[in-house]
């Protein structure tokens, strides 16, 4: 199983589901502090010359590699993603899994608006309190995407890459 996290940036609500699905924070720590959600790994942290790079968090407790890309704009990457998996799968013959878990859902405007600040402006005195007050609105909603996700690569579907939207978790 290869858990890939995915969103606009890569670095705000992918970053807290890859720290939620590795347990590096825990449901029994909500509501998190600004310094928890800062030290999260790669929150806030990722440039530009970031954008469609996979990036590494760790395995989670099962032994599986998680991982987030942040896409942009370009809805593409996913499905691109997606056939090159395919692909890959066939040609080595590979047994595995990979599952594919949209966060752009559980985005809150004040969220998109601190990492337009402190990403795309570099003005963080002014973006990263934004970044924090969405973190604390969101964290429990991506909580539950998590969850959700992990039950979507336990079922016994025969589908070897799995595609979540996630659109449930609309804010």
């Amino acid at each position: 199983m290869i858990f890939i996290y995915n969103d606009y940036g890569g670095t705000h609500t992918t970053s807290l589901a890859a720290a939620l699905h590795l347990q590096i924070i825990k449901p029994s720590s909500f509501p998190l502090s600004s310094e928890e959600i800062l030290a999260v790994p790669y929150f806030n942290q990722l440039t530009k010359q970031d954008f469609g790079k996979l990036i590494f968090h760790g395995k989670d407790h099962d032994g599986n590699p998680v991982y987030t890309i942040g896409r942009k704009s370009q809805k593409l990457v996913v499905p691109s993603l997606e056939s090159l998996g395919t692909m890959l799968f066939e040609h080595f013959k590979i047994e595995e899994r990979l599952i594919f878990s949209n966060t752009s859902p559980t985005v809150p405007k004040i969220m998109s608006v601190g990492g337009f600040f402190s990403r795309g402006l570099n003005i963080d005195f002014i973006g990263v309190p934004l970044l924090i007050k969405g973190a604390k609105q969101c964290v429990r909603n991506i909580y539950d995407l998590v969850e959700t996700t992990k039950q979507a690569a336990h079922n016994p579907s025969q589908d070897k890459i799995i595609v979540l939207e996630n659109s449930q978790f609309q804010k």
